[in-house]
């Protein structure tokens, strides 16, 4: 027994004297651009915590007008003053929006709409992950609800802005767990069978098929999208699972920081040149290859109208 201790005891502590080099070996690409971006205007959801926090830091250090769209107003406006004070850009604002409700994501729109005459960048970065059932506001079962349906109007209310804006870019995030999703027109809303991690998979793969089909229907309106994986990243979005948490705290000297997941969605967000490659997925600052199922143009197809007849909405 004893030596059994011993044994794991080394074992853990090599573990955690190499995690800096492995840290290092998976931190993965960085933006590369210095364009800076004085006078745009830039909505990132989610951005009071995480990822979404250091993407909208960055973009503030480049000089944009950065909203926080956020259900948490009181957190956003912590993040907001830290930033500010970070960047030493005033134009740093909070707005309400609770993308498990559909009444939330038109009054955010609505009222952005009246304020700002420019939208350049829409970065759809908020998300729930391995959520117990669940369904939001309107009855759509929760990962799906927000992180598919909520981004699909949030992106569908604005942009007649971001084309009046043009050029423009819409950056969704994804995940590597797309790789697990599949489309079950059948049960959309999971009544039939659930499962945390595979809501989570379908999720990420509507999010994938959603920016194909976005771009292919935006083609020639100066306005291109992008779908990221941001890495594994040490953040908040492992907080509705506790033993997700668990494993979170044990393995996040081998995750990336929140600025290191930031990278690729700033890429997209940023870089020259990346206009052809609309409609493609991206991870470390670069195009990674996508699953089958994420590259099928029928499915594409089929869950956009599917998603504009759940929402109420007509989207040619």
């Amino acid at each position: 027994m004893l030596s059994v201790l011993v044994l794991l005891t080394s074992f853990l502590s090599i573990f955690y004297l190499t995690a800096p080099s492995i840290r290092k070996f998976i931190a993965g690409g960085v933006c590369t651009t210095n364009v800076q971006i004085p006078g745009k205007v830039v909505v990132i959801t989610g951005a009071n915590t995480g990822i979404g926090k250091e993407t909208a830091r960055e973009l503030a250090r480049r000089g944009a007008r950065v909203y926080i769209a956020c259900r948490d107003v009181l957190k956003g406006e912590s993040a907001a003053s830290e930033i500010r004070a970070d960047t030493k850009n005033s134009q740093v604002l909070v707005r309400k929006l609770d993308l498990s409700d559909t009444k939330s994501i038109r009054a955010f729109a609505e009222g952005f709409l009246a304020e700002e005459k420019k939208l350049h960048i829409l970065i759809n970065n908020a998300g729930v992950m391995m959520c117990p059932y669940s369904k939001t506001t309107d009855g759509f079962e929760t990962h799906f609800g927000v992180n598919h349906l909520g981004h699909f109007l949030l992106t569908y209310l604005l942009l007649g802005r971001l084309k009046e804006s043009a050029p423009a870019r819409v950056v969704n995030l994804s995940s590597v767990a797309h790789l697990i999703g599949k489309i079950r027109f059948h049960d959309l809303q999971s009544q039939k069978r659930y499962c945390r991690a595979f809501a989570y998979g379908h999720s990420k793969l509507a999010n994938v098929l959603f920016t194909r089909e976005l771009a292919k229907r935006l083609q020639g309106t100066g306005v291109t999208a992008y779908v990221v994986h941001p890495g594994v990243v040490s953040s908040e979005i492992a907080r509705h699972s506790y033993l997700l948490c668990l494993l979170w705290r044990l393995f996040s000297p081998f995750f990336k920081s929140t600025w290191q997941g930031a990278q690729t969605s700033l890429h997209c967000a940023l870089a020259e040149g990346l206009e052809p490659l609309s409609g493609k997925y991206f991870s470390d600052c670069k195009r990674m290859w996508v699953s089958p199922r994420a590259r099928n143009k029928k499915t594409a197809e089929r869950l956009w109208n599917v998603s504009c007849e759940l929402l109420g909405i007509q989207w040619e």
